[in-house]
Order: C-alpha cells, then structure tokens, then sequence
C-alpha cells in the first residue's frame, strides 16, 4: 500500500471521528453546555455552531474541498478548547479523578489538532 492511500485511510478515519463529535453535539447539547466558559454568553447556540462547524470539517476532509482550510480551523478550534475549557478544569479541579478526566480530554483534543494540521499540510 502507498503513502497516499494510507494517508487517505487515515483522514477518512480521522472524518468519521470529528463528524461523531460534531454529531455528538447535537445529541448531548444540554450536557455539554456546561462546558462552555462562563465568560462565553449562549452557551448552547456554541455547542451547536461547533457541532456544525464539526461537521462541516468532516465532510470537507472526506470530499477533498477545502480540506487544508478546514484543518487550520479545525487545530485552532481544538487548541482553543484546550486552552479555555481543559486547561481550566485541570487548575480548577476538585478531585483526582475530575483532574484525570480534564488531562486526558487535554491530551485527547491536543493529539487531534495535530492530526488536523498534518491533514492540512497534505491538502491543497
């Protein structure tokens, strides 16, 4: 198998993830609300526009359009969340496991704005 297809495997995979979160949004919206900063007005209009802009993220890494567009924004939405919503509930955390969980959505989120950017830098 060439480069080019295991790359392609590994963006679609990488698609089929990012729309599940995006679809995740919708179907959990109200729990995850609360995870919108407090400083951040309308915090359920948030959860949906990312669900969306998840989506749309996905669908643009498996068409092909404007794939490198939709992975800069895509790492620099992650990194955002992980900056204002991990970050915090780590400093913030009241127990080793609520820590435990924030780290590893930390780790988790951080890993997926890499893997956003490598698919940018191989789009056109």
């Amino acid at each position: 198998m060439n480069n080019t297809t295991i790359s392609r495997i590994g963006t679609v995979i990488y698609a089929l993830v990012i729309g599940f979160f995006g679809i995740n949004h919708f179907l959990h919206g109200t729990g995850l609300q609360n995870a919108v900063p407090r400083f951040i007005p309308y915090s359920i209009f948030w959860v949906y526009f990312t669900g969306v802009l998840l989506i749309a993220a996905a669908i643009a890494f498996l068409t092909g359009k404007q794939a490198r567009l939709a992975g800069l924004l895509l790492a620099l939405f992650l990194i955002l969340i992980v900056l204002t919503v991990h970050l915090p509930a780590i400093m913030n955390s009241d127990g080793e496991a609520r820590a435990s969980l924030a780290v590893t959505n930390l780790v988790k989120d951080t890993g997926l704005a890499g893997a956003a950017l490598i698919i940018a830098g191989r789009s056109s």
